[in-house]
């Protein structure tokens, strides 16, 4: 791909059967405060069966934009699709459900002035006029809670808070590292995140480059996310070679008495996993329908972490395995 030096960013947006949604981030985009002649877009559909192409084809935009149509092939596949067609020096990702504020181009390109050969990480809140659903609303929240840390000094950014919905790197760094890894079709993007950090990459947080998240997932998806997670996580830290279960066994430690009982009693249990996780979500939704958000988000984070430590448990081959794992630290500790 030849590199235009014109063009000061290329916005890659994968998308799948979204097409209002996708309508809604190429409006916003079209609303940028930024030159409409020095950025450009590619929208990458991944065997949407929606109508995305067809509004692709008939849409006209102020900008720069190109379309591509590729069989259903996952995330990762189509940002790579996209990488390999962006004609500028510098990859701006985002999400088909990201919505970005007005500057959000001007932010992404202030901070990469600011901080040279870095990977630049927005934010993706939730809007003020949406309803979340509640696992939804609970997974906001999280969200939201790392970008306090983050802004408040807690802790600095790194490649576990690289989420490709808005963010945004040198596409040589993309192409240096081997693109994303098309066999993941979650966690696909912090995956990529370690393999720059070993490089060297470091990441920076950028608050005021603003996205709104428009999130919608069902529940059952929601509850996949965490297991397949936390088999990443494992498979991550092997592959690459970095001490990922160190960093798990601390985070558990650092759980609640609940998350770290249930993981107790549930690991390598299905039927009464299965009933946990049964009675569990009913609890929240009546929780959250008497107390909102805050009566329900401690079952929320219980149940989703219930699930990762399951997909932990499950890659490092059991129950005993991962339970070892914390007898171990807690021996190295005292």
């Amino acid at each position: 791909m030849n590199q235009n030096p014109s063009l000061s960013v290329s916005i890659v947006i994968p998308t799948y059967n979204r097409v209002e949604r996708l309508q809604r981030v190429l409006a916003a985009v079209s609303g940028q405060r930024y030159r409409h002649d020095q950025f450009e877009v590619i929208v990458v559909s991944d065997g949407s069966t929606d109508g995305t192409a067809e509004y692709a084809q008939r849409a006209h935009f102020p900008f720069k934009f190109t379309f591509i149509q590729q069989d259903n092939a996952g995330p990762a596949a189509a940002r790579n699709r996209g990488v390999a067609a962006a004609s500028s020096p510098l990859v701006l990702f985002l999400d088909d459900d990201v919505v970005p504020a007005p500057d959000l181009i001007n932010e992404h390109l202030r901070w990469h002035a600011e901080h040279p050969n870095r990977v630049v990480l927005g934010t993706m809140i939730t809007p003020p006029d949406v309803r979340l659903l509640p696992w939804v609303a609970w997974e906001q929240a999280m969200l939201e809670k790392q970008y306090r840390a983050m802004t408040s000094g807690i802790w600095p950014a790194t490649a576990r808070q690289f989420y490709t919905g808005n963010t945004s790197l040198s596409r040589q760094l993309i192409l240096d590292v081997g693109g994303f890894d098309e066999r993941f079709r979650r966690a696909e993007d912090i995956e990529l995140a370690y393999r720059l950090a070993k490089l060297g990459v470091e990441f920076v947080f950028a608050p005021q480059a603003t996205g709104y998240h428009y999130a919608e997932r069902s529940f059952a998806s929601w509850l996949a996310t965490p297991y397949t997670y936390g088999r990443n996580d494992i498979i991550f830290g092997r592959e690459q070679q970095v001490d990922l279960i160190d960093f798990v066994r601390r985070e558990f430690a650092q759980r609640n008495r609940l998350t770290r009982w249930l993981v107790h009693a549930l690991l390598d249990r299905p039927r009464a996993s299965a009933v946990a996780l049964a009675v569990m979500p009913r609890v929240a939704l009546l929780a959250h329908r008497l107390l909102g958000e805050r009566g329900s988000r401690p079952i929320y984070s219980a149940i989703f972490n219930l699930r990762y430590y399951q997909g932990v448990a499950d890659e490092l081959g059991g129950r005993d395995h991962f339970l070892t794992a914390q007898q171990v630290m807690k021996t190295a500790q005292t």
